[in-house]
């Protein structure tokens, strides 16, 4: 069954466009994922089919109306749950893409302006993911960060089940480094390692690389996982002298 995701905004054709491409592309191609866009302006009933209005109370910027946004979602009965986006949601992240790719489906609803109406968030969205501590114009860019991030995910979207469970934050790690030829680039060697055609080898280095560059760039990731056990100790002795650990 295809993964289904509905988003909502006021720019529809900047979702279509990137879906249209790569590995999205593809993915639509093979009906592995189904991504519909629906324009908020559709359901406004004024002849400039206004979707925005001046916030009660007074204050800066315009606020996106309730009429036209609940009338959008009614109208199409999208996949649950619907999560708007916006900067008070719960951070997106690899444990979140994960959530919504064990989904048959979802919707996503793009903020814009100074924001939603209230009534949109607490009445008619169910969730709210955000990706970080700053401000965007909009919630398209967030959109398309998700779906390629979820889609990917997904069996046979990558083609290679292992690519996706190999990678940056899978395993609360981040990726080891990647090599291919030529072996030798301007006296740049590829690790004698990765050349030796020991696969067991090859992955307990690939490990302590991973090990390695998450504690010098992202030392958090390992607090996280409750520091390093005995096994990855070792590890990291066993390849502490290895060509090719970045400097």
């Amino acid at each position: 069954m295809n993964l289904q995701i509905e988003v909502f905004t006021l720019f529809p054709q900047m979702i279509d466009q990137y879906v249209d491409q790569s590995i999205l592309g593809r993915a639509t191609e093979s009906e592995l994922l189904k991504v519909t866009s629906r324009d908020l302006r559709a359901e406004a009933k004024d002849p400039h089919r206004t979707v925005d209005d001046s916030p009660f109370g007074g204050g800066a910027g315009m606020v996106m109306m309730p009429e036209p946004v609940f009338a959008a979602v009614e109208q199409a009965d999208p996949p649950r749950p619907l999560i708007l986006l916006g900067p008070g949601g719960r951070t997106f992240d690899q444990s979140v893409a994960e959530e919504l790719a064990a989904l048959d489906g979802f919707s996503l609803l793009c903020g814009r302006y100074e924001g939603v109406d209230e009534r949109i968030r607490t009445d008619l969205c169910d969730d709210e993911i955000s990706l970080g501590d700053y401000v965007l114009a909009g919630g398209e860019l967030a959109a398309l960060v998700i779906i390629e991030a979820v889609a990917r995910l997904r069996p046979g979207v990558l083609g290679n089940v292992e690519s996706s469970q190999d990678e940056s934050f899978s395993t609360g790690l981040l990726e080891y480094p990647h090599y291919t030829r030529p072996a030798d680039f301007r006296g740049l060697l590829v690790p004698e390692v990765l050349r030796s055609g020991d696969h067991g080898r090859v992955a307990r280095w690939r490990k302590a690389q991973a090990l390695s560059r998450t504690l010098r760039l992202r030392p958090d990731l390992i607090t996280d996982r409750g520091g390093l056990n005995d096994d990855e100790k070792k590890l990291l002795e066993e390849f502490s002298a290895e060509e090719g650990q970045e400097g």
